[in-house]
Parts: C-alpha cells; structure tokens; sequence
C-alpha cells in the first residue's frame, strides 16, 4: 500500500451509481459533479514556517468530497487512487 506524507491524503474514489428508469439506464454524462472517494491512508501533517505541526483531520474510513480538478490520479497495483493536500479536500460525508 501507498503511504501518505506530510498533510497528503489518498483517496479510493467511489463510483456514483446511474439512473434508471424504466429499462433505460441513464448516465449522468456532461455534468460537472465533485468527486467521492474514502480515505484509505493520511499523511502525519506538516510543520508551518513558525515551527507549529498542524496534524491532519480526517481518518481513514472517513468518506469526503473532492474538487473536480483538484487531485492527481495516481494508478496502484491496477487500482485508481486520488491524492490531495488535506486543506483541499472540500468536506466529509457524516452518516452514510
């Protein structure tokens, strides 16, 4: 597995489910939507310029929203992977 660094996080995208109707099935194609992913590995965090460590916030587990053009896909052992700096990450999905 990839471990991350500093205040990097990995993300396993989650793919969103098309709609049905009928026996038609319709895929949500031209709409820009963010993306979802779980969290599978989070960097320790990362020293500011004054010397503070700012730890990371999310866990692995935790389910977040992701900004369309925000992370660098990352292909691993045939798995597609997401990564992104912490403080990018646009929130995480309580009670799912």
């Amino acid at each position: 597995m990839v471990k991350a660094l500093f205040n990097a996080v990995i993300i396993k995208p989650i793919e969103e489910e098309e709609s049905v109707h009928g026996n038609i099935v319709v895929p949500d194609m031209g709409k820009d939507k963010n993306l979802k992913g779980e969290v599978v590995s989070v960097g320790p965090g990362y020293y500011t310029q004054m010397g503070n460590f700012i730890e990371t916030t999310v866990k692995v587990g935790d389910i977040v929203l992701l900004p369309q053009m925000g992370p660098s896909k990352m292909d691993y052992n045939g798995e597609e992977y997401y990564m992104i700096e912490e403080n990018k990450i646009l929130g995480v999905i309580e009670n799912e």
